[in-house]
């Protein structure tokens, strides 16, 4: 680090597609020069990317303002928070500058203001995949940007607007760079994985000679020619889902889908206003397992969302037991400011909404530790995060990092692992979300 560079200071709150946001900027800030400072105190300007999607996040992002104004003074605010800059004017008048999400132009604009460049190109070398806020073996694709649903309950498309799909070439072209980089595992990720491409008109563009459509498909297809991990996040179930099944089925893609369902009482759904076709779910996840047996489902549920009645809680604790959903996540109903589901009457008493989550998860747990238990005594290939102590701490097919279970290997230190490494793991023990097992020493 250079004493003569302008030194920023970074603080990433939010979702995987923020935090991707977050390594474009810190990628553009080292282009031009600038070296990103971990402590407050040796910055000339502290960037805070916010969330703003649920209240938590809102509270946690104005803290993380407050403790960087008290301690450095100097601070640019971006992200989804942003789209609401006179509820951070109110609580914090002395931010230099508040762009919303995606706004990278205006966020080096403010930095240049604050502390102007000094560029080097024979010194300030950026590796051509850019700067990642994740370990090296793995990173975030996002594919597109914005929403064109209108769920009641959400503000996304306000924050990030409709749908913008990035054309399937340029998409390939990162995937590449970051497979040469040293990734091991891509996580394609947006606001709605099962639309890309539909504000293109699913446009073709050529990659390796080839063309491809921007489409879901398309894209997997060439996501697979890179011979790597590719995990698929926020899938809508729009009836082309199925077609990526098969390319599961045949090692070309992780067996493994995210999917938001968010309830499975028919009602709440339509005052979500989400699909609300529940029996055709429960048919395409029976189908989905005839074609790939090996398929993980990942899915996030809200409980106590006004109206929602014991009857229809109740549906959802036997859609639970019905679909045998691997990985399963859930909050009870906040109402964050914007949504249209504020206005919906009969809102359920926190204390219910609590004990309604409680119940869920607890049902959930039952489920996710007997089919974890199922996989005690087979092999798992698993990838390798870290090392601790005499553990290694690695994933298998089914495991998001950060979001879901780990692997955690009891003679990861004896066998020499190292994060970013493949290995095969006989499952040794179980529990409610972890898996326990050994590797073959040479």
């Amino acid at each position: 680090m250079s004493p003569s560079n302008p030194k920023v200071g970074f603080v990433s709150l939010g979702c995987p597609k923020a935090l991707v946001d977050s390594e474009r900027i810190l990628t553009q800030l080292k282009v031009e020069g600038y070296d990103i400072v971990p402590r407050y105190d040796d910055a000339d300007v502290v960037v805070v990317n916010t969330c703003g999607f649920i209240d938590s996040a809102v509270a946690e992002s104005l803290d993380a303002i407050g403790e960087a104004l008290a301690e450095n003074g100097k601070v640019i605010v971006t992200g989804c928070l942003g789209k609401r800059p006179e509820q951070i004017r109110g609580a914090y008048p002395g931010v230099l500058a508040i762009s919303g999400p995606q706004d990278y132009q205006s966020v080096m604009q403010a930095v240049h203001e604050a502390a102007p460049p000094q560029h080097d190109p024979f010194l300030d070398l950026v590796p051509d995949y850019g700067l990642k806020l994740t370990p090296r073996h793995y990173a975030y694709l996002k594919i597109s940007e914005g929403c064109n649903h209108r769920c009641s309950f959400c503000i996304i498309p306000s924050m990030r607007g409709d749908l913008v799909s990035r054309p399937v070439d340029e998409v390939l072209r990162e995937a590449e760079r970051l497979v040469k980089g040293g990734v091991k595992e891509l996580l394609v990720v947006s606001q709605d994985t099962s639309a890309y491409g539909v504000d293109l008109q699913y446009a073709e563009r050529e990659w390796h000679g080839k063309s491809h459509a921007t489409r879901m498909k398309a894209l997997c297809e060439g996501l697979a020619e890179l011979d790597v991990w590719v995990r698929l996040h926020y899938v809508y179930p729009y009836p082309h889902v199925d077609e990526i099944i098969p390319l599961m089925a045949e090692g070309k893609l992780l067996p493994y889908l995210d999917i938001p369902f968010q309830h499975a009482s028919p009602r709440v759904l339509r005052l979500m206003k989400r699909p609300g076709a529940v029996d055709k779910t429960l048919e395409r996840i029976q189908r989905w397992r005839d074609i790939c047996p090996e398929i993980t489902l990942r899915s996030t549920f809200i409980v106590g969302f006004p109206g929602e009645t014991e009857a229809e809680f109740e549906e959802l604790l036997d859609f639970l037991d019905q679909a045998q959903l691997d990985r399963v996540g859930a909050f009870a109903y906040s109402p964050v400011e914007g949504a249209a589901a504020n206005a919906l009457p009969d809102a359920v008493p926190e204390a219910i909404k609590q004990e309604r989550l409680e119940r869920f998860m607890a049902r959930q747990a039952e489920i996710s530790g007997a089919k974890l238990a199922d996989k005690v005594g087979t092999v798992q290939r698993c990838l390798v995060d870290l090392i601790d102590g005499e553990l290694a701490i690695a994933r298998s097919m089914a495991d998001a990092p950060e979001i879901d279970g780990m692997v955690q290997i009891q003679n990861g230190f004896e066998a020499r692992l190292k994060p970013g490494e493949f290995v095969d793991v006989t499952i040794m023990g179980s529990d409610e979300y972890d898996l326990y097992g050994e590797v073959e020493e040479d």
